[in-house]
């Protein structure tokens, strides 16, 4: 094709996701087709307004092998666009060390952020050719830094150094009283991961006598020092598959759903791992155990990894400490070092893992990964076109532009995540999707992936909820519309709605359920309902987010919805903002916007999704299970088993006038009905294909195919001739 012509197509593409893919084409020619003429191509490229084509410059430049491509990089490190600095300090971990670019790599580390996860993976990169010169230029930058995140970025990557140099360092800070606890905390785990050295792990023993965080965080590490577990043979027995949501507080009860980041993908894994359990039966080939990690503190990884090792069978929960406060997922790319240590703590303590189980674009997975692939544990992930998805939603919205990419990319991380989920699959022993209207084109056009070149790796499973859960839900609400008694859960709706103005008190209600952030479209759905006729014609209820102690998302999500009305006027005008609940109380409130509560809320309400993107939609079958009407995404999976205009409407919710208009036409829909058989419609079609029961069926099903791969493939042994 030609550089230049492939830096054309880049430019000249219609759509973002396009300039996206075709970058891969890009990088292609560079290293084809290499020298000066090639370099000065793409450094054009690096100074013009088209952020999305000096991205894919950047990267392409990495392709070619020439002293003045890694100058052209080291250069960007010094750019006044952070976005660029980001991308150079991710390309340069392709390339030869550069001593003049370890300091300012360095300084990334200390800054924090994403770019401080892509300077540490190159310098983590580096260290292993020149380790000394790495673990110089860290121990130089401690001498001049005092402020504690800084300090103990540094003091972690410096832990990546795998020379005997940098253990004296690390002993030296840990011991150090005088040093913020964090600092000596990145210290300690980073001396777990010194087998063999009697000196540290007497030490760590020292610390670990007393009940404190530090300590907690020692006998993590004299785990990691101690002798690993008997891995079990991989002959006829049940299976354990492990599963990981790092942006989640998961417990059996799913107390936490809707906080923060515990969204659906929480309820699944919970749900899903008891369903495999009980299809599984304990039959050999079938799924006797299921390991659920998420993140937790420094003492709970210590119980878990007791509780993981103790526990051949059923559905355990583990502890993946992260070593810091929680944040939300696009911030949490710092946490892969901590992460990626949780993650072989408990893989190991587990005595053998027979199929990971990945379904994030996101720091969990990106750590899962390393894991898995030096544990050898083969991967399943679960491939959905995200972001690739709200790319393209923002890109006809005219929120994200060429001109802007890299900016809004500085914080979503969309090139980053992108590159991921392609490595992901391409990497994975086997990849599950999502049903799509169009599956196969999606794949192909927005990721890149060919799902017919080799179909025995790729397994089409929709996902499922729980039917007894929203059957019992059901009851319980239609109990109170009768008159009958209430449970605890509806108490708590009663008393919202009582807070509700005596003249919207008996409307009916619109509901949704999700996370607070700007993807989940929470602001958007009380734009429409505000700014439209159904205002005036039902109350909006949302149940989700973090009141109390909002994240940055969910701040920005809330900050969006007082723009719209003043927080002081929320519920004068109908507006009632729940927080999170746990997933029985979401189900039991669902159903009671179906039927209505006597004298506070009318029935026959409806369901909103307002997501710019959802790939399957757990609420979304909740609700249609409850028998509610629902609006949801005209894209990814709801448009699969929603039937417009009976069981729901969709609609392009990335535009606010169309989502409106989407809800205007559901409530009319369901105040017009005068039987249940469409609820009863709703209900069936999620209990003909969308369970939970034939999820764990599908999922088994494909794990054993997997283990059994990779049995046959343990029969080929390489011997030297």
């Amino acid at each position: 094709m030609g550089i230049l012509t492939s830096l054309d197509a880049v430019q000249g593409a219609e759509h973002l996701v396009d300039s996206m893919r075709l970058a891969d084409d890009l990088a292609f020619e560079a290293s084809r087709d290499g020298g000066i003429r090639t370099i000065r191509v793409l450094a054009s490229a690096l100074v013009g307004d088209d952020q999305i084509a000096a991205i894919a410059a950047t990267h392409a430049l990495a392709g070619v092998f020439d002293v003045q491509a890694d100058i052209a990089i080291s250069r960007l490190l010094s750019d006044d666009r952070g976005f660029l600095r980001e991308h150079a300090a991710w390309a340069l971990a392709s390339r030869l060390p550069r001593y003049d670019a370890i300091g300012r790599l360095v300084g990334m580390v200390a800054a924090g952020g994403f770019g401080s996860m892509v300077a540490q993976r190159t310098l983590e990169q580096w260290a292993a050719a020149t380790p000394e010169h790495i673990a110089i230029g860290l121990e130089g930058a401690l001498l001049g830094l005092h402020e504690r995140g800084a300090r103990y970025r540094v003091v972690e990557t410096l832990g990546l150094v795998r020379s005997t140099m940098v253990v004296a360092p690390l002993v030296r800070v840990a011991a150090d009283r005088a040093e913020d606890e964090s600092v000596r905390v990145a210290a300690v785990s980073a001396l777990g991961q010194r087998e063999g050295d009697r000196q540290v792990e007497a030490f760590l023993n020292e610390l670990a006598r007393d009940d404190s965080y530090l300590a907690d965080v020692a006998r993590l590490a004299l785990v990691d020092l101690g002798p690993r577990p008997a891995i079990q043979p991989g002959g006829d027995r049940p299976l354990t598959v492990g599963q990981l949501f790092l942006h989640a507080d998961i417990d059996a009860d799913l107390s936490q759903s809707g906080s923060g980041d515990n969204g659906g993908i929480a309820t699944l894994l919970v749900r899903l791992g008891d369903a495999l359990i009980a299809d599984g039966d304990g039959a050999p080939g079938s799924v006797g155990r299921v390991i659920t990690m998420s993140r937790g503190s420094a003492a709970d990884a210590v119980r878990g990894v007791l509780e993981v090792a103790a526990t051949g069978s059923g559905h355990v929960f583990g502890s993946i400490p992260t070593l810091s406060d929680p944040v939300q997922s696009a911030s949490a790319w710092p946490l892969r070092v901590a992460a990626r240590r949780g993650i072989r703590r408990m893989l190991r303590a587990s005595g053998g893992v027979d199929v990971l189980h990945l379904r994030m674009a996101d720091v969990g997975s990106l750590a899962a990964a390393d894991v898995a692939r030096e544990l050898e544990i083969p991967v399943v992930f679960t491939v959905a076109p995200d972001p690739h998805g709200v790319v393209d939603s923002l890109d006809k919205s005219g929120m994200l532009t060429r001109w802007n990419f890299g900016d809004v990319d500085e914080h979503e991380h969309f090139w980053f995540r992108a590159r991921l989920v392609q490595q992901l699959a391409a990497n994975s022993a086997h990849t599950v999707l999502f049903p799509r209207p169009n599956l196969k084109n999606d794949m192909k056009d927005l990721v890149g992936i060919d799902i017919t070149a080799h179909p025995e790796r790729h397994s089409i499973v929709p996902e499922g909820i729980d039917l007894e859960v929203v059957d019992s839900a059901v009851l319980a609400a239609a109990t109170l519309a009768a008159g009958g008694a209430s449970t605890p859960a509806l108490d708590e709706l009663c008393d919202l709605l009582k807070r509700l103005p005596p003249q919207r008190r008996g409307l009916p209600l619109v509901v949704s359920v999700g996370r607070f952030h700007r993807v989940k479209g929470m602001a958007s759905v009380v734009e429409a309902w505000a700014t439209g006729p159904l205002a005036d014609r039902a109350n909006l209820l949302l149940i989700g987010g973090d009141l109390r102690a909002p994240s940055a998302d969910e701040r920005e999500q809330l900050a969006a919805i007082d723009a719209t009305i003043p927080a002081g006027e929320h519920v004068a005008r109908g507006l009632i903002l729940s927080g999170h609940r746990p997933n029985d109380t979401v189900a039991q409130w669902s159903a009671a916007v179906r039927f209505g509560i006597p004298g506070l809320a009318a029935p026959r309400g409806i369901y909103v999704c307002g997501s710019l993107k959802e790939e399957f939609g757990i609420a979304l079958l909740e609700a249609m299970a409850t028998g509610l009407i629902v609006v949801a995404p005209d894209g990814g999976g709801p448009a699969t088993y929603v039937r417009e205009a009976i069981t729901g409407f969709l609609a392009p919710t990335w535009n606010v006038s169309r989502l409106g208009i989407a809800m205007t036409e559901a409530l009319d829909a369901s105040v017009a009905e005068t039987s249940d058989d469409r609820a009863a419609l709703s209900r069936g079609t999620v209990e003909s294909s969308f369970t939970i029961q034939a999820m764990a069926v599908a999922l088994g099903s494909v794990y054993r195919r997997v283990h059994d791969v990779e049995r046959e493939l343990q029969d080929w042994v390489v011997t030297a001739p």
